[in-house]
């Protein structure tokens, strides 16, 4: 077990980890963090274990680890069952979750973006935006070919979203594929209002730097062009035996015995 001590590099540690001979790697921290050794994972071809220790730990639900249970994740270290998830990537750098763009990658900065879910996106960016907001230069073009070019709003995510309660704010996959991309457009730019739709791969122009939230974290994403890619199965997780393994929207749709 490796603490990471402040202003220590999680990269760094993680490669001197592999180098040392580790046939597994875990992370015990928030979504940011499990992003980083997840990365480092896939690239050696070990198996990665969730220790869900974050704020919120909307990748250890979605993964079906119990986000209550450290103990019960940490089992995994010694035994467990394997499968592989989908990595997904903007301009070659890995997230588990999502990338949001907009007036939520300007917000992501302050501390009260945390606070924010994933199902009350549309309604807040509605609330929130008024005729003299200010949203960055961003274009796409959707699959329906339609261009848009007002943009207040895009979070694109490692599979797609269920936007439906009692589920909505969490993924009933992790290994279909595809993105899941959802859109808003400022007031007065309609129609539609809102879009979603998944896809393997999104282009998005930004004519200047845009702020962007991956996995909660705070970045600065450089144009004029991000593109988004997924990498299908390409990471190994390993879950204890004690944990559900499935989302809640996962769990929902199997029939009780």
């Amino acid at each position: 077990m490796v603490v990471l001590d402040p202003g220590a590099s999680l990269a760094t540690l993680v490669d001197q980890a592999v180098a040392g001979g580790a046939d597994a790697l875990g992370m015990a921290g928030g979504d940011g963090s499990l992003a980083v050794v997840a990365a480092a994972a896939a690239a050696h071809g070990l198996p990665f274990i969730c220790v869900p220790a974050g704020t919120r730990n909307h990748f250890a639900i979605d993964l079906g680890v119990d986000r209550h249970d450290v103990a019960g994740a940490l089992d995994a270290f010694g035994a467990g069952f394997e499968r592989r998830i989908d990595l997904a990537e903007v301009n070659g750098r890995p997230f588990l979750n999502n990338v949001s763009l907009g007036i939520y990658g300007e917000a992501v900065k302050q501390s009260a973006y945390r606070d924010a879910k994933v199902r009350t996106l549309v309604e807040t960016a509605e609330r929130v935006l008024g005729p003299s907001a200010k949203t960055p230069a961003l274009r796409l073009v959707d699959d329906a070919g339609r261009e848009h070019a007002h943009l207040a709003v895009v979070l694109v995510s490692n599979n797609p979203y269920a936007l439906d309660p009692p589920v909505s704010g969490t993924r009933p996959s992790l290994d279909s594929g595809k993105l899941g991309i959802l859109i808003l457009d400022t007031p007065g730019n309609r129609p539609p209002p809102g879009h979603a739709w998944s896809a393997p791969d999104l282009e998005v122009s930004a004519l200047t730097p845009a702020h962007a939230g991956i996995d909660g974290e705070s970045v600065l994403l450089s144009g004029p062009l991000l593109r988004f890619t997924i990498r299908p199965a390409a990471l190994r997780v390993r879950i204890s035996s004690r944990n559900p393994d499935g989302s809640p929207a996962v769990r929902l749709e199997r029939p009780s015995h």
